[in-house]
């Protein structure tokens, strides 16, 4: 039995799936691959020109002496995952009729824009679709309003920058930015509470990882930690699907790839 049917085994006969979702579950949405500053000056080449990697720029400190740079990056970002289709894959999970919950380091929305449920998709960096007052006056995270006007000459945001409904300061995406002390994670740690909780019900809990790398291992450990009891962990990642002590299946795919492969399993009974 190979890898795919191997795969398709474990979800046919699962419960309840968890989907671990990293960077490559966008890809094939057209989503840019930020993979070293190579990559990240692909997707925004006047960062290439001047110089900022996409570490450099995705730092709060920004907010505070140059807002302006701040949100032309998050700005773009906010509208390019507004304007973004969710590719099929997403649907493919949906359709497998199994109960799930999502663990994502992504804060594209992409999932919730697929249709799966608010709360069910737990959002470990947090979201952009959700903004939050950067003097921390105490209001309470609300969601992004309009599009941010942006010069594309220079990525610099113009005109009004998004403002605290509260006091009237300068908004910040709801984002765990680098070095970033700052981030208001209460609307993640409820939601990250409520699916950890979900998770220790399932006595027949497959795991399913999508598009996580090594460079941030947050999705990759909270797999292992959740596939633990059963190995019931497919791995899915074109660049780097190894598992440790091989406890559960490696597929070398990118994620739409491996979701209509193993999707032609499963309807096939």
């Amino acid at each position: 039995m190979n890898g795919l049917d191997r795969a398709a085994e474990l979800i046919r006969g699962a419960s309840a799936l968890l989907v671990c979702a990293g960077a490559g579950m966008g890809v094939d949405s057209g989503l840019p691959d930020f993979r070293g500053d190579e990559g990240f000056w692909r997707a925004y080449p006047p960062y290439a020109r001047l110089g900022l990697s996409f570490v450099e720029l995705a730092d709060p400190v920004h907010f505070r002496e140059d807002p302006e740079l701040a949100w032309g990056f998050y700005g773009h970002r906010l509208r390019l995952y507004r304007e973004t289709k969710p590719h099929q894959g997403f649907r493919i999970i949906q359709s497998w009729g199994k109960p799930v919950r999502v663990f994502t380091s992504n804060v594209d929305g992409q999932f919730q824009k697929a249709g799966f449920t608010e709360g069910h998709v737990a959002e470990v960096h947090g979201s952009i679709h959700h903004l939050q007052c950067f003097g921390h006056c105490g209001q309470p995270i609300w969601p992004a309003g309009p599009d941010v006007e942006i010069d594309e000459d220079t990525m610099r945001a113009v005109g009004q920058l998004p403002s605290c409904p509260g006091c009237g300061g300068l908004a910040r995406p709801n984002i765990l930015m680098f070095g970033d002390w700052d981030w208001e994670g209460e609307r993640s740690e409820d939601i990250l509470s409520e699916v950890a909780r979900w998770r220790a019900r399932q006595d027949n809990l497959a795991v399913i990882e999508l598009g996580a790398g090594n460079a941030v291992p947050t999705v990759r450990r909270m797999s292992e930690l959740a596939s633990a009891r059963t190995g019931a962990l497919i791995r899915i990642n074109p660049r780097e699907p190894e598992i440790r002590h091989g406890r559960g299946v490696e597929l070398p795919l990118g994620a739409l790839d491996a979701l209509t492969e193993l999707d032609k399993r499963l309807t096939a009974g």
